[in-house]
């Protein structure tokens, strides 16, 4: 596990109108790892995520990739320095089949007409590489797809374009028991393949199952990053609903009530 970040925010800001939803936000994610990006409803999850993903501008602050400055302006940056999201609806459509979908607005061309045995050839390649054995055919209509099929080809679509880091918004959220065992493996992989993952969910169970770290944000700020193995399940409710827990989080009533209580920005360590 590389010491970089590949992905490393500082000091995010982002309003809408009269309302700060992020602020000051500190978020790091490192290649070879999961990083479970954890808060209530209303917390700024969505919000940063958009904002990496270049949905929307930030109003202040500081984007590392890799060590260096980058500006992540539009969806189109983002893409080109590897970020990719699945978001939980997937954004999958069922009358068209797993390869079709998986280049969907990427389709490859010889000449004038789609080179159909090349894409799927990569399909099944980066299926292959994923360790998927679940899917019959690449030639099966979406709609005839499980639940967990669906978010295994979601997620092959986002490793499929040289992805570096991947951004998974509540994969398991609408899955089975086995289903969402299968999905949490997928997700392990892509780590253990050397990608950054960051995985966005509501279920403690999952987030302690296959996550390296764990990053809690609380009304607009994140209060904590820290190693899964460094924190209790009840630590991160706490968190999550008070914004701190024990020497983790927000500073008490007799600080200033913004900077964590650790000494380190954010709460990073």
């Amino acid at each position: 596990m590389s010491a970089t970040p590949l992905l490393e925010l500082r000091g995010i800001d982002k309003s809408f109108g009269p309302v700060q939803v992020l602020r000051d936000v500190a978020f790091s994610a490192h290649p070879g790892e999961v990083t479970a990006l954890v808060g209530d409803n209303g917390a700024g999850k969505s919000t940063l995520v958009k904002c990496i993903s270049g949905i929307y501008p930030t109003d202040a602050g500081e984007f590392l990739f890799e060590g260096k400055p980058v500006h992540i302006n539009n969806p189109r940056d983002a893409a080109g320095l590897g970020i990719e999201v699945v978001y939980q609806d997937l954004a999958l459509c069922d009358n068209l089949d797993i390869v079709q979908n998986m280049f969907l607005g990427r389709e490859k061309r010889s000449g004038i007409v789609l080179d159909e045995p090349t894409m799927e050839q990569l399909a099944a390649e980066t299926l292959a590489g994923l360790s998927v054995r679940t899917v019959k055919s690449l030639r099966q209509h979406v709609s005839s797809l499980s639940g967990g099929q669906r978010q295994t080809v979601a997620i092959a679509k986002a490793v499929l374009w040289n992805s570096k880091l991947v951004i998974l918004d509540e994969p398991t959220a609408a899955l089975g028991v086995a289903q969402t065992a299968q999905v949490l493996e997928l997700v392990r992989r892509l780590a253990d393949k050397g990608l950054a993952v960051v995985l966005i969910s509501h279920n403690m169970n999952d987030v302690f199952a296959v996550s390296d770290r764990i990053a809690a944000l609380y009304l607009g700020q994140m209060v904590a990053q820290v190693k899964t193995t460094e924190i209790t399940h009840s630590q991160v409710v706490e968190l999550i609903t008070a914004g701190r827990s024990g020497n983790l989080g927000l500073a008490t009533e007799s600080g200033n009530g913004h900077e964590p209580a650790d000494a380190t920005p954010g709460a990073l360590r």
